[in-house]
């Protein structure tokens, strides 16, 4: 057998197709010097999933006549993998090889299954695998250069099946061989926009999997904390940290949703990794201002309200409503009002798709300057630390300011508290490995209570616009508005007394 050593890291874009642009794709795929293969694939695993837990993919697939033996892991980032491929010998061809783990012994990725088979108390040498699902793909490919980037683009049309069920892939993807990450997400964009394209990080072996447990979506994808040293005072690594993690919540329940997942859960946590995004680029934006676009806040602030206008009507029709009716409201006639967008097409839409690719390019490692360093020596990084425990202050000092009058404050001041208190939330669990996550960890459970609070008195604020604005069509309506608002003093009480807990928290930062 021969072992082909591609880059440790493979770094490519994966785009979902609209039906009706694979023709054209498929086309622009096909010009010049291109390949057509018909590409088929076994994937294997223990019988509980020791890899996929890990999301490390074993795989058989047969290209034309010969059969590779891959390993995939995770690498640094949502969109790096780490990759190895055997070659087998030809005689194999005509049959289904046997997967074997010491075909990837010695390399990065054969130690992450080590770890993974035994950390799900396999041994390595003697663990049985069982193929799970398997795809079959007709791939056109063709390399091109762009910049100073050499990148390969692979168009796949077929179909993931396990067992009776099956999934229809229509894909794009672009990786880098060569050369400038950056070059070949410049091509990404023109490609993305002349098509259509969204972004997708489900891999054929996600997609599979999920077939195999009889799941159409994959699970909602919660907030993680940056990857920090404690030793870290890098002003653009901290941001760039930040950002990464954000985006990865962004990027995983985004395309759940592209894909059709009206689920409550995957609308609001691609909610909050947008919220969190946004408050990184506020709030710590000073730290790197040349990673930024200014762009993007707009993107993100459309997206953002278009979901949430969901949110908000399953919330008052599926919790506002029935309460009310349980102490004798008045069922309610809702007036005609155009729906809101559906979550798919917020998410498919071409300025947040823009802004994705945008985000991607941001957080990559930066790249060589031409210039000689000898002559021209970078400045120094800039101090992380001393900004933050500033703006920490500064957000903190708000809140306790504010929480002191919370009551006396107008409805759209007390939504600006709220907000501020998110984003007091979200900057210390950004930054909490810089300064101790210990004393973090303390400090904003004292948060808790009110955002709690905070957050049931705006839903109410905002069930009473929305009641009051219905009364013109059903005056009905005035019930609810009277009902709701006549509890809103004594919420706004517990707001301001959950805020005066705030004050005695010892801030970590200090």
């Amino acid at each position: 057998m021969r072992a082909i050593d591609r880059p440790v890291t493979e770094f490519e874009l994966k785009f979902q197709i609209d039906p009706q642009q694979r023709a054209a794709v498929e086309a622009a795929v096909g010009r010049g010097r291109s390949h057509v293969a018909r590409l088929r694939a076994r994937y294997f695993d223990t019988a509980d999933g020791a890899l996929a837990a890990q999301r490390i993919v074993l795989r058989l697939r047969k290209e034309g006549r010969t059969w590779w033996q891959t390993a995939k892991a995770p690498g640094g980032t949502l969109l790096e993998r780490h990759e190895h491929n055997v070659e087998l010998p030809p005689a194999s061809a005509r049959e289904v090889p046997v997967p074997r783990i010491e075909r990837h012994e010695g390399t990065p990725v054969g130690a992450l299954v080590h770890d993974a088979l035994r950390k799900a108390g396999h041994d390595p040498a003697t663990v049985e695998l069982v193929a799970l699902y398997g795809t079959d793909v007709r791939r056109t490919t063709r390399e091109m250069r762009t910049g100073d980037a050499l990148v390969e683009l692979a168009f796949d049309h077929g179909e993931v099946s396990a067992g009776e069920r099956s999934h229809a892939l229509c894909e794009l993807e672009i990786e880098l061989k060569s050369g400038s990450p950056r070059s070949m997400l410049e091509l990404a964009h023109r490609w993305r926009n002349r098509y259509a394209l969204w972004l997708d990080t489900v891999s054929k072996s996600a997609r599979g999997e999920r077939l195999a447990r009889g799941a159409r979506f994959g699970d909602p994808v919660k907030a993680e904390p940056p990857s920090l040293e404690d030793d870290t005072d890098d002003a653009a690594q901290v941001l760039c940290a930040v950002m990464k993690t954000c985006l990865s919540q962004i990027l995983a329940n985004a395309c759940e949703v592209a894909a059709g997942s009206i689920a409550p859960e995957h609308v609001h946590q691609l909610r909050v990794g947008i919220r969190r995004l946004r408050t990184a680029l506020r709030e710590m934006g000073a730290l790197a201002p040349s990673l930024i676009d200014p762009a993007w806040e707009s993107a993100l602030v459309t997206a953002f309200r278009a979901l949430g206008r969901q949110r908000d009507r399953d919330h008052l029709l599926q919790e506002v409503q029935p309460r009310l009716e349980a102490v004798g409201a008045p069922p309610i006639d809702w007036a005609d009002k155009v729906p809101p967008p559906a979550p798919a097409d917020v998410v498919r839409n071409a300025e947040f798709q823009n802004a994705l690719l945008g985000l991607v390019a941001a957080t990559l490692p930066a790249e060589a300057a031409d210039e000689d360093t000898a002559e021209n020596p970078p400045a120094p990084p800039a101090s992380a630390r001393k900004p933050l425990r500033k703006q920490l202050s500064k957000l903190h000092r708000q809140v306790v300011r504010d929480g002191q009058r919370y009551e006396a404050l107008e409805p759209h001041a007390q939504h600006r508290v709220r907000k501020r208190l998110k984003r007091l939330r979200y900057l210390g669990e950004f930054v909490a490995p810089l300064f101790g996550s210990r004393a973090a960890k303390r400090y904003l459970k004292k948060l808790e209570p009110a955002q709690d609070a905070l957050g049931r008195h705006n839903d109410n604020a905002v069930a009473i616009a929305a009641y009051r604005d219905n009364t013109p069509h059903d005056g009905r309506s005035w019930f609810a508005v009277g009902w709701l608002s006549a509890r809103q003093p004594a919420s706004a009480a517990e707001c301001r007394k959950a805020l005066d807990e705030i004050a005695k928290a010892q801030p970590f930062w200090k």
